[in-house]
């Protein structure tokens, strides 16, 4: 950063580019850019910044690949840091992480520094290294779903305002029952709940939720877990007033969020965006203009965000770009044309760096044509100026300390002083578990919540029914018996049987017995009868 003292501008600001010099001549703290294009010669006296209180109104790099967008992003975000600006870096081809380290002199980088007037200083910034959800190097960085709720997680889905109203429903049921949402799976498990035998009746009591709307939910998260959203989905839940932080020396720390893992999950990286932006906007207080950004993210390859994206994502991007500004947080977009970001974004976007384009074919030419439109008017011919342009330079429009835009002025960029290539993968593993943050997120924690809780009652209750069926089979299967016992015809009597059973055998035993016990008795009692 550098104030309007420095590089003074030279005293013939009559000609064309005295005139664009002079409106870079900014009296409060900027960031230097470089040095201004003019003629075919590039003017060290002239200097063209940014003002640090700008930069949360937003901004975009474009630039065909290897015009040196990556680096441009890096030097801002050196400058920002060097300011105590805390700064968010999406690294999607893995290529950032060399801020964390100095950079290596060599005759470009020197040649460079004495074309723009830089006093150039290999220097590394303070730095953390994040991932989603632990897919690739970093500190994982994870959302419960009741953190993520029913609104955002609607557009994400790409429900329609009935499917939307439902898993709000879903959502209420799950709070009122105590079913904690920590993960896609408990979300699935309460869904499914609802639409089974045992839970269906639950369905009228949370506002008519129809069994055809909730399938249609379930097979929305069942292809949106197939995407890879689930490994984002859990605990411990990552607080995002971490990116916040500066370090120990009041350099603002620099968050780079490692992608390569996930380029190819555009709804992921998607996801997150509108998580992370809607979390700090709930969170960050109102502080309308301040005197520095209290943040500002750099989303690089912005085109994947927006490619194929629905028009409700759309919609929530371009509020929150609109409104996070007064919370004193400014964003970024790089990518490779303006035309890659959605009109009504484009238009909060009030720092332009634009790289070179080319315009090998048709489409190149409508593209070039249609990215001149979006510049204030200017002393170049910026058609031709964009195609002629070499790596490292750019077209340069920020707005003024007064909001106004600047005049257009080509500029050779300055070099970062950081390592402009990535650290090696022992270097960046060494630096994700030293910090302190590594113990505090890695190891993902699966408690108790709905799916455990659902499951668990669920088992219950077939356990209750077995055991119920169990006793009722054995009770239909005792009856049975009984009847069957009953109603069995009795057996012949056998011979033996049928005799003691006649009439003349009972007779027979009633007169042997009385003779019997007349004899008995007469020996017991000396009864006989006495011998003559």
């Amino acid at each position: 950063m550098s104030e309007s003292t420095d590089a003074a501008v030279p005293a013939d600001q009559t000609g064309p580019a005295g005139k664009i010099a002079a409106g870079y001549a900014f009296t409060g703290p900027a960031l230097d850019l470089g040095a201004l294009l003019w003629d075919g010669a590039c003017l060290p006296g002239h200097q063209i910044r940014v003002p640090l209180p700008m930069l949360n109104r937003h901004g975009l790099v474009a630039g065909t690949t290897g015009t040196g967008k990556t680096k441009t992003l890096q030097l801002i975000a050196e400058q920002l840091s060097a300011n105590g600006v805390p700064v968010f870096l999406s690294d999607i081809k893995g290529d950032v992480s060399g801020i964390s380290v100095p950079g290596a002199s060599n005759a470009k980088t020197e040649g460079r520094a004495a074309d723009v007037a830089q006093q150039w200083e290999a220097t590394g910034f303070p730095s953390e290294f994040y991932s989603l959800g632990g897919i690739g190097p970093g500190i994982p960085v994870r959302s419960t779903v009741t953190g993520f709720g029913p609104v955002l997680l609607s557009k994400v889905l790409q429900l329609n305002q009935t499917q939307e109203q439902s898993l709000g429903l879903i959502f209420h049921y799950a709070d009122t029952k105590g079913l904690e949402l920590i993960d896609l799976k408990d979300l699935r498990a309460v869904v499914a709940f609802l639409v089974s035998d045992q839970g269906r009746p639950e369905l009228k009591g949370i506002g008519g939720l129809s069994t055809v709307t909730a399938g249609v939910i379930l097979r929305a998260l069942t292809a949106f877990e197939q995407q890879g959203a689930a490994e984002f989905f859990g605990e411990p839940e990552f607080d995002t007033s971490e990116f916040l932080r500066t370090a120990a020396d009041g350099r603002g720390l620099v968050s780079v969020l490692e992608l390569p893992a996930v380029q190819d999950k555009p709804q992921l990286f998607s996801t997150f965006l509108m998580w992370l932006l809607a979390d700090l906007f709930d969170d960050l207080p109102e502080v309308g203009d301040v005197e520095k950004p209290k943040l500002v993210f750099f989303f690089d390859e912005a085109h994947l965000l927006f490619n194929g994206a629905s028009k409700a994502f759309l919609d929530a991007i371009t509020q929150t770009v609109r409104l996070i500004r007064s919370k004193g947080v400014g964003v970024f977009f790089v990518t490779q044309t303006p035309k890659d970001v959605p009109s009504d974004v484009l238009a909060q976007l009030g720092n332009r760096v634009q790289h070179a384009l080319r315009a090998f074919t048709p489409d190149d030419a409508k593209a070039l044509k249609a990215t001149v439109r979006t510049f204030p008017n200017s002393e170049y011919d910026l058609e031709e100026l964009l195609t002629q342009l070499g790596t490292g330079e750019a077209v340069v429009t920020v707005l003024s300390e007064n909001g106004a835009p600047t005049p257009v002025a080509a500029t050779r960029l300055r070099a970062p002083q950081s390592l402009m290539g990535p650290i090696e993968a022992a270097a960046l593993d060494r630096a994700v578990k030293s910090s302190p943050l590594y113990a505090r997120y890695a190891e993902p924690v699966d408690r108790e919540s709905a799916f455990e809780k659902i499951s668990a009652e669920q088992a219950a209750a077939e356990a209750r029914a077995e055991a119920a069926a169990a006793a009722a089979e054995a009770e239909k299967e005792a009856k049975e018996a009984e009847r069957a016992a009953r109603s069995a015809p009795k057996p012949d009597p056998s011979l033996a049987e049928q005799v003691v059973g006649s009439g003349l055998f009972r007779s027979l035993a009633r007169s042997i017995g009385t003779q019997l016990g007349r004899e008995i008795s007469r020996s017991v009692f000396g009864t006989a009868r006495r011998r003559r």
